[in-house]
C-alpha cells in the first residue's frame, strides 16, 4: 500500500490502489522542502520504509539513534531538558526509517535520505500538526504512527510531493 505525503497539506495518505484507506494530519521540516545533507529540509521523490523500529514499545518511548532510551516521554521529562539546557529532537514510539530511490536525488552522495536519518516517527502530543516544524522528518501524532506502522511493511513505497496539484512532476532520475 503506497503512503503519500503531501507538503503542502501536511497530510499522508495510505492508499490501496485507488482507494484512501487513511489519512493523516503530518508536520514536515521547519526548513521546507530539499535533498542535501545538514539542511535540515524534508526530501521530496520516491522513497521506501527501509526498516520499521519500535514494535510493541509503550507510547511515547523515547528513541535516540533508533534505540530506545527506556525512557517515556512527559512533560516533566521535557522540563527537566530544558532546565539543563539540553535541547532534544524528541523521536517518540515508533520509527519508519525512509531510504531514498532515485539515485542523485534522494539516494546516495549527499542527499541520501538513509544517511540522513530520514524517519516518519511519533512526537510530543503538545507538537502541533499540520505546521512544518520537524528537522526533515516526518512528525505525527503517537496514535496515528502506532496505527500507521500496523498497516505498512518494510519496503513499502512512500512518495513525497510538494502537493497533489504537483504529484505529476517527476524529478530527473540518473543511474
Amino acid at each position: 500500500m503506497p503512503l503519500i505525503i503531501d507538503v503542502a497539506s501536511q497530510n499522508l495518505r495510505l492508499n490501496d490502489g485507488a482507494n484512501l484507506i487513511a489519512k493523516y494530519p503530518v508536520a514536515t521540516a521547519l526548513n521546507g522542502v530539499g535533498q542535501m545533507s545538514g539542511s535540515e529540509c524534508t526530501p521530496l521523490g520516491h522513497h521506501t520504509i527501509r526498516a520499521k523500529i519500535g514494535e510493541g514499545a509503550p507510547i511515547n518511548s523515547v528513541f535516540v539513534a533508533r534505540r530506545p532510551t527506556g525512557e517515556v516521554y512527559s512533560s516533566a521529562l521535557a522540563e527537566r531538558y530544558q532546565q539543563e539546557g539540553k535541547t532534544r529532537d524528541w523521536i517518540l514510539t515508533r520509527i519508519l526509517w525512509l531510504s531514498g530511490c532515485e539515485i542523485g536525488q534522494n539516494r546516495m552522495g549527499n542527499c541520501d535520505t538513509m544517511r540522513r536519518f530520514i524517519y516518519i516517527h511519533g512526537c510530543p502530543d503538545s507538537h502541533q500538526m499540520q505546521i512544518p516544524s520537524s528537522h526533515g522528518c516526518i512528525k505525527m501524532r503517537n496514535t496515528d504512527v502506532v496505527d500507521l506502522f500496523d498497516r505498512v511493511l518494510v519496503g513499502e513505497r512512500v512518495n513525497i510531493i510538494l502537493s497533489e496539484d504537483s504529484s505529476s512532476v517527476r524529478h530527473n532520475i540518473t543511474a
